[in-house]
């Protein structure tokens, strides 16, 4: 075999390898692919801490959040620890954001944003409307028979929509939150679930016509944090990722 030939055969191994690697990488939880780096999207999660995140209005102290295997869990069964919701450190106007999540038998939970952390909110879903997280096929509660409060709706707003479903409970789900200049767009799964334009009258009048209505910050802002909602059921999060968009 010539010289050539063989540092041919090394080069294809050695781009084969590199190939793969990358791919390997790219496929695992809580990473960034070249691309999306490139795209400017930035980890919220990564997969080891909650670095960036702390409960709201408590700040960083230990709570029932915790990571296990790579995933950004919510234990109501844990001691010793405060209940509430995650908030993130930092505040976002228009951006899209992905995230994968699995939630227990009949679990409900869900991801508040434009949320605006005062001492004079007591939680964070009294200002930042909810996407909704649910187990659909196994509720036994007053959400069962709503499509406002199923998985992927607006919750108590805007219902879910275009037939968007979710995996069984314990598997894996992925949901996609945009918005710009205060138009939000909500998917599950692949599929758009919600769309509201929280600067129209339209939005002013669900809000006003709901129970959300008597609090007054509520769905007023089009920025804010991003919370993860502490429930009776457990939850988990990996994969979080935010782009940050310039209209």
């Amino acid at each position: 075999m010539t010289r050539n030939r063989l540092t041919l055969i090394a080069s294809c191994l050695y781009l084969a390898f590199s190939f793969f690697s990358c791919a390997d990488k790219a496929s695992q939880p809580n990473t960034l692919s070249g691309r999306e780096t490139d795209e400017g999207w930035q980890l919220l999660f990564d997969g080891k801490t909650t670095n960036g995140w702390h409960i709201y209005n408590e700040g960083n102290i230990p709570s029932v959040w915790s990571v296990q295997n790579g995933e950004l869990t919510c234990d109501p069964a844990a001691k010793d620890v405060a209940f509430g919701d995650l908030v993130t450190d930092r505040s976002y106007q228009d951006f899209e954001l992905t995230f994968e999540w699995k939630i227990s038998k009949g679990g409900n939970s869900g991801v508040f944003i434009n949320v605006q952390e005062d001492t004079a909110n007591a939680t964070a879903w009294t200002t930042g409307p909810e996407y909704q997280l649910y187990d659909n096929l196994n509720a036994t509660d007053h959400n069962k028979d709503e499509p406002k409060r199923q998985a992927g709706a607006l919750y108590g707003l805007v219902p879910a929509q275009h037939d968007a479903k979710t995996k069984p409970f314990g598997e894996w789900n992925v949901s996609r939150i945009q918005q710009v200049n205060g138009k939000v767009m909500f998917w599950l799964n692949g599929v758009q679930s919600a769309e509201v334009d929280f600067t129209s009258d339209q939005w002013k009048t669900l809000v006003e016509g709901s129970s959300l209505g008597k609090f007054p910050m509520f769905g007023k802002a089009t920025s804010g944090k991003i919370a993860l909602q502490n429930w009776a059921k457990g939850v988990s999060f990996r994969n979080i990722k935010i782009r940050e968009i310039n209209p």
